[in-house]
């Protein structure tokens, strides 16, 4: 059983976020694992320890080398991991991102299930899972709150507003994990210092058979043109309960069409 498991280094969220000069998100300082990418990560070691058998992969894409946020991921269990660093990332859009985590999958090889979040804190498209498995031509199934494998077939618990749908899809997939399903662990002192030696395949763009256009600013399908302040909060409306409080706080919901 071998499982990729997609993980997002971001800037720490307990520091106020910075933008750069393009408007995008300053990342060159340290960054962190996205917390609910660890839940993937979670998710993928007990599969392939049920599995008995198999190994867990990272892959991430940064813009500058960085390797912090995996090395947490390496100590928690996985075994190796591809790093995409190029200058060349900086601006991709999600379907970009997309296709260079595909192109990771295909070069890790012998995949049997990815794993991703349903959408990164610094992100929130949840559009890539179903970008990956799209590329790939695998079945994608998303925000699972639970996975078995058995048969050759992944199945599902589908978290919905209602409870959960059981959704079921031949391997190899790709499927999106819902932070908070599974109890995380902490990395031991042991697996930090293991971490340190665990392999990280650094890769290029071209290294992956992409072109530069097919990336970044030049292959984005969406441009930032300016960035401003969200508007101040208004003050509420204030009633005075005068004995007809109850019918103005009525009339007040009808026409926000709520009752």
């Amino acid at each position: 059983m071998n499982v990729v498991v997609c993980v997002k280094q971001i800037p720490d969220p307990a520091v106020p976020g910075a933008l750069s000069a393009d408007h995008t998100l300053d990342r060159s300082g340290k960054l962190i694992l996205d917390e609910s990418d660890s839940y993937g990560v979670e998710m993928a070691l007990q599969l392939v320890d049920t599995a008995g058998e198999g190994e867990v992969t990272l892959i991430s894409m940064v813009p500058n080398g960085e390797v912090s946020g995996l090395r947490t991921a390496l100590a928690m269990g996985a075994a190796k991991a591809i790093l995409v660093s190029d200058d060349a990332l900086a601006g991709s859009d999600a379907l970009s991102t997309a296709k260079v985590l595909a192109k990771c999958v295909e070069r890790a090889g012998g995949i049997d299930l990815v794993l991703t979040a349903t959408e990164s804190s610094d992100g929130y498209t949840g559009t890539i899972p179903a970008q990956v498995g799209e590329l790939l031509g695998w079945p994608s199934l998303t925000f699972a709150k639970h996975i078995e494998i058995a048969d050759g077939k992944v199945k599902i618990q589908r978290q919905t507003e209602a409870g959960y749908d059981i959704v079921e899809a031949s391997l190899p997939a790709v499927a999106s994990v819902t932070a908070g399903v599974v109890e995380l662990r902490y990395p031991s002192f042991k697996g930090i210092m293991a971490a340190k030696s665990k392999p990280v395949d650094q890769v290029t763009v071209a290294d992956l058979g992409l072109d530069a256009s097919q990336v970044g600013w030049a292959g984005a399908r969406q441009e930032i043109t300016n960035v401003a302040q969200a508007p101040a909060r208004q003050a509420g409306e204030k009633f005075e309960d005068d004995g007809t409080g109850a019918e103005k706080v009525v009339a007040f919901l009808e026409n926000l069409k709520v009752v």
